[in-house]
């Protein structure tokens, strides 16, 4: 709790920082005897409710990014500036979000969605305006490539792009690890119906099964159910070694926590979305022993993240970065260096949009994460997932390989 405190200063200097910059840019501050403009970025990611703590990270590594490319001068001429809307998580919400930056002539590009649901409704809006869209979350595969991603895969939408690794590699990666590495056979599936969680189960279900694996059991429950008896009596009776759940910490928290307190001790494993504190808070003492998988490395082990934790650090931001902050911090950096090019010669943003979306296809720089660069889809060209368990009440890598990598 103090060190809640001392951050929240940190914080407001931060947002001020940022403030003064942007204020000096409309007030007639010179940059080589010429006015700046402004230029910016939108951001769409839930800042409150259940999933806040993973869009408050991302949203102050994107601030941090934007705030250094000001520092440095980034690109000559021009200064950045981030508008963060709250989708809530909800994909009506996140859709009102969207209209409202296309609506703004300022606005070059958006960051975000954190959840594939919400992206779903955020993608026809920002591109029908030209505007382009990196997730730094977003594993949906359908997101890149169509309902029909894995049998034809198309590119619906051009200015979209994603930062993380997809659950079409996600999946099969939990897959092998439950099947080949921890030794288990016989499991059960479960899913919230979301688009998120149903694509995960599917895509670890086809390799679960491919490598021999039983699936006995295949439920689901709704986004908001609380009371999961029916479907924790169903997986005992199953006679399984796990689950796999496809969801979010507020659903497969106290999944765990009431599977366990039921008496069925079984390690329940699922996908990015419970790699968080909250999912500690509500699975308690019995989320002890449960898997996650998330993509990447962990931040810490990674020489190119170095800068970045060191930088978050330093600015006393109130809240920690979460799963989702350097890829918040690469997506942000990924569209400065679109910018660079985009808004060069560009006489105002709105005709720098469609450049933009152009340039950003063909970045590739060091990022926290590690390189990064898109493919002819927008996917990151990054494979790298690791696998979490919960030991003495914290997530500890237990794996991290590269799924690209034989």
């Amino acid at each position: 709790m103090h060190q809640r405190s001392v951050v929240r200063v940190g914080a407001s200097l931060l947002v001020a920082s940022l403030a003064l910059t942007a204020c000096g840019s409309r007030g007639g501050e010179t940059g080589g005897g010429t006015d700046k403009k402004t230029a910016t970025i939108g951001m769409i990611v839930p800042l409150s409710g259940d999933l806040a703590a993973l869009g408050l990270g991302m949203r102050n590594s994107a601030e941090l990014a934007i705030k250094q490319a000001n520092e440095a001068n980034a690109i000559p001429g021009w200064t950045l500036k981030l508008d963060a809307k709250d989708d809530e998580a909800k994909g009506d919400v996140g859709a009102n979000a969207a209209t409202l930056l296309s609506g703004n002539k300022d606005v070059v590009a958006v960051i975000g969605t954190l959840n594939s649901g919400v992206s779903e409704k955020v993608q026809p809006i920002l591109s029908s305006a030209k505007i382009a869209q990196i997730s730094p979350a977003n594993t949906n595969p359908s997101l890149t490539k169509g309902a029909k991603w894995a049998s034809d895969p198309k590119r619906t939408y051009p200015g979209y792009f994603r930062t993380c690794t997809t659950d079409a590699i996600q999946g099969p990666f939990a897959a092998r690890y439950l099947f080949t590495t921890a030794g288990i056979k016989k499991i059960a599936t479960v899913h919230d119906k979301k688009t998120y969680g149903q694509g995960l189960v599917e895509s670890f279900s086809e390799e679960y099964k491919k490598l021999g694996g039983q699936i006995a059991l295949a439920e689901t429950v709704n986004p908001d159910d609380s009371d999961f008896s029916a479907v924790i009596s169903k997986i005992k009776a199953a006679g399984v070694q796990a689950v796999y759940a496809g969801g979010e910490s507020p659903v497969t928290g106290p999944l765990s926590n009431q599977m366990k307190t039921a008496g069925l001790k079984l390690p329940l494993m699922g996908g990015d979305g419970m790699f968080n504190a909250k999912y500690l808070e509500l699975a308690a003492k019995n989320a002890e022993g449960d898997l996650s998988t998330s993509v990447g490395a962990p931040p810490e082990t990674l020489p190119s993240a170095k800068k970045y934790l060191d930088d978050y650090a330093a600015a006393k931001l109130p809240d920690p970065y979460e799963a989702y902050g350097p890829y918040a911090y690469d997506a942000a950096n990924a569209i400065i260096e679109g910018l660079k090019i985009s808004l060069k010669d560009a006489k105002d943003v709105e005709s720098a949009r469609q450049p933009t979306i152009d340039a950003i296809g063909g970045v590739k720089f060091d990022g926290a994460t590690g390189a990064v660069s898109f493919d002819q889809y927008g996917d990151s060209t990054a494979k790298v997932l690791t696998t979490y368990q919960v030991k003495a009440g914290k997530w500890v890598a237990v794996e991290t390989k590269d799924f690209a990598k034989p």
